[in-house]
């Protein structure tokens, strides 16, 4: 848990044994940053009701505004578990509630903030779960600039509203970039299969660079969709990658993901050299993408 030292003036409040990284970054020009190893937060968007602010406490830094859960991050931890973490203590958001989207960092080389937009998969409601919370809401997107807002958060918040819309989706025709490597993958196509979606997988976790997907400069975790056919249909559900079994055509059923997610509002990407797929795939909205590109960003085997 993370809190605050109060405001100049203000009394200390008691809390338990410090973490290194709850302590001051002083500025060469003499402002002060909250994190020695930086800060994380979390913007959770939910599709009915909006995003998650916090009423911070007057005795806090820029105490009665309102901002999102979050705090200094412990030594060693990434910015997103940094985030998820506060956003846990701070205001009950249960674990594997919210899906990661974007990265945005703040960084300013001897500080940085790194704010975690995250959608929100298993409904909840928040929780005042430590001292730093004097209120949790939901808040209409629309209506947050409207609120009394921490310096900071209304610096980013134009920013930040921008990303709130983009939801990229990734869908992979398997059979098309796994054989696009010579392998032996046609000895055993569901082991390969497999292989290949366990990378993907990885890759999912460390997410994509904006430049890869053509999106605002930030670390996206794209939605990702692994469409098989044939003998790969045997291949194992996984955590982190939609796996689609194609009952006949693996081509019909990438392009029916595609216009599916279209219609849901993702920005969609098809990885595959096949060109009569690629032509089906723009019909359908989708951007397209060759097999080499999924290669070249995927984590060595």
């Amino acid at each position: 848990m993370t809190i605050e030292p109060p405001a100049p003036g203000e009394p200390r409040r008691p809390h338990g044994p410090r973490d290194p990284g709850d302590a001051w970054v002083v500025a060469p020009t003499g402002e002060r940053y909250w994190g020695r190893f930086g800060a994380a937060g979390l913007l959770a968007v939910d599709a009915q009701r909006g995003v998650l602010l916090q009423h911070r406490v007057s005795w806090s830094h820029f105490g009665d505004t309102w901002a999102l859960p979050g705090g200094a991050r412990h030594e060693g931890e990434s910015a997103c578990d940094g985030a998820l973490r506060e956003a846990a203590e701070e205001a009950g958001v249960p674990d594997a509630a919210v899906q990661p989207r974007v990265l945005s960092v703040f960084d300013l080389g001897y500080w940085s903030y790194t704010t975690v937009v995250g959608d929100v998969v298993q409904p909840f409601e928040p929780v005042i779960s430590d001292p730093e919370s004097r209120e949790l809401a939901w808040v209409p997107v629309a209506e947050v600039i409207g609120y009394p807002l921490h310096p900071g958060f209304a610096a980013s918040w134009e920013a930040l509203r921008g990303l709130v819309d983009v939801r990229p989706a990734v869908i992979v025709d398997v059979a098309n970039v796994m054989g696009s490597v010579p392998d032996g993958w046609w000895n055993d196509r569901p082991a390969a299969a497999s292989r290949l979606i366990a990378r993907v997988v990885e890759l999912a976790q460390h997410g994509v660079p904006a430049s890869a997907l053509e999106l605002p400069e930030h670390t996206w975790y794209p939605e990702w969709t692994a469409v098989v056919e044939g003998q790969a249909r045997s291949v194992a559900d996984v955590d982190g990658v939609d796996v689609v079994r194609a009952q006949a055509s693996g081509d019909d059923a990438i392009v029916v993901a595609a216009e599916q997610a279209v219609a849901r509002g993702r920005l969609v990407t098809i990885v595959t050299s096949d060109r009569g797929l690629a032509e089906r795939a723009t019909d359908a909205g989708a951007a397209v993408r060759g097999a080499r590109w999924l290669l070249d960003l995927l984590p060595a085997s």
